[in-house]
């Protein structure tokens, strides 16, 4: 046995994919098998008793034309003497057509020829009253007995009535029932499978949609669409999960974007230092000069990559918050490792910003870290109300930043003075701006304030 190979392969595949699927495996098949089956039901418990009715209707109409029949033959007998007498009249032919007429137990006159059938209706005659019975001879018979009344003698007629047209028409009822049942049941299934297709058809022009967009770029969502109450919930369930999609993909996206960009400076670092060892032979102090700087530039890209990643890991976007700012302004503050000369304070109205507590103590810690590092006694947060949403201003009266490096920083790895004696890779303001800026905000330098330094953060209400 041979295995498909190449475009036979994908052939093969293609076609056991597009495979029409059966009845049982599709909704629609199912509803609609459902509404076969139930209808199915109804049919044939509708059809057996429209038949049984017909049928006690067509027995009822025989019983009715013995009687009138045997009423038609009472009139030509006479009981008023002591003896039964028949009377004769012009049509007699006609009323003895399958007519027994009995004195008590004694048959007066009958058809000849009948033997079992005259047992039947000799037993009629011995009972009582007026009734009726079928008898299943030769062919179908409906036998009714009825006493003639008044008069001294008694006597009974038994008229007999040829079932057949009867029981064909009983028939040709239940073939035709059963044919408007077929042609009844096929129209269910047929207009079962068009009215469940087109309600399912909200569903399929979604599922459509859901193949044809792009859960990053594309803003579309089910949501922006009418549905009918029962899809509401379910577009609303798939907005939530596009969205959430969407927010992976970019944070995604994001990540691998910043590594390669910050770890493009240590990277140059050390390709520079290579490149300057490589020129000529160098003496020991400067081999190791040289190694210190690939070390500590590969110190650098771990740091780098430690705190991406454990930002990526710890904050990974899911749906927005609500942070209270100044309670958690303060509750930052008493976490820092803050010198006993330094004091900070935390001012500003009850206020709230549309981001998680823990997203805005990120972007807050750097700049407060950076503050208290060096500022001489005071470090203060003010908290007021914008227009586009929520400002933090971190001041301090340490020296400042110095006017030729402000325009670097915000770069990744930079520091303004890196043998100031203070530790820090030049990571925590480019981390705090893009967690702000990810948020729908902004973190800036204010490089008119003087004394000291003040940063400022814009972010969403």
């Amino acid at each position: 046995m041979t295995t498909p190979k190449g475009p036979d392969k994908r052939r093969a595949r293609r076609t056991a994919t597009t495979r029409t699927p059966t009845p049982t495996h599709t909704l629609r098949g199912r509803l609609s098998l459902v509404a076969l089956t139930t209808a199915t039901l109804l049919m044939l418990v509708l059809t057996i008793a429209f038949n049984a009715v017909a049928g006690h209707r067509l027995q009822h109409q025989a019983n009715d034309e013995l009687r009138t029949r045997a009423a038609a033959v009472a009139t030509t007998i006479d009981t008023s003497g002591p003896t039964v007498r028949v009377l004769e009249t012009s049509h007699d032919d006609l009323l003895d057509a399958n007519v027994w007429i009995y004195a008590g137990h004694r048959l007066l006159e009958g058809p000849p020829g009948v033997g079992p059938l005259n047992r039947v209706t000799a037993q009629l005659a011995s009972q009582p009253g007026r009734h009726c019975a079928t008898a299943d001879l030769h062919t179908p018979l409906r036998l009714c007995a009825q006493p003639v009344p008044g008069g001294r003698s008694t006597a009974t007629v038994v008229t007999a009535l040829d079932l057949t047209p009867y029981r064909s028409s009983a028939h040709t009822l239940l073939v035709g029932s059963l044919a408007l049942d077929a042609v009844m049941l096929a129209c269910t299934y047929a207009l079962t499978r068009l009215a469940v297709g087109r309600a399912l058809r909200p569903v399929r022009t979604m599922t459509d949609q859901a193949a044809e967009w792009s859960a990053v770029a594309s803003e579309e969502r089910f949501g922006s669409t009418r549905h009918p109450a029962e899809l509401a919930a379910l577009g609303a369930s798939l907005d939530s999960i596009l969205d959430r999609i969407r927010s992976l993909l970019r944070h995604e996206q994001q990540l691998t974007g910043e590594l390669s960009h910050e770890l493009r400076t240590p990277l140059s670092r050390i390709i520079a230092e290579l490149d300057w060892w490589g020129t000529r032979p160098r003496t020991a102090a400067q081999t190791r000069a040289t190694h210190q700087v690939i070390g500590d530039a590969a110190e650098s890209m771990r740091t780098i990559c430690d705190t991406l990643l454990a930002d990526a890991r710890e904050h990974t976007p899911t749906a927005p918050g609500i942070a209270e700012v100044v309670p958690t302004l303060r509750r930052l503050a008493e976490l820092l490792d803050v010198p006993a000369h330094l004091t900070i304070s935390v001012e500003g109205p009850h206020l709230t910003t549309g981001i998680p507590p823990a997203r805005l103590e990120r972007i807050a810690s750097p700049l407060l870290t950076n503050a208290c590092r060096y500022a001489r006694s005071t470090v203060t947060v003010t908290v007021h109300h914008t227009p586009e949403g929520v400002r933090l201003d971190v001041t301090d009266d340490g020296p400042g930043v110095p006017p030729e490096f402000a325009a670097r920083l915000f770069e990744p790895g930079r520091r303004a003075n890196p043998d100031d004696g203070h530790g820090g890779a030049g990571l925590g303001l480019p981390l705090a701006r893009r967690l702000a800026r990810s948020a729908g905000g902004e973190v800036s330098y204010d490089a008119g304030h003087a004394p000291g330094a003040r940063f400022v953060i814009d972010l969403p209400s």
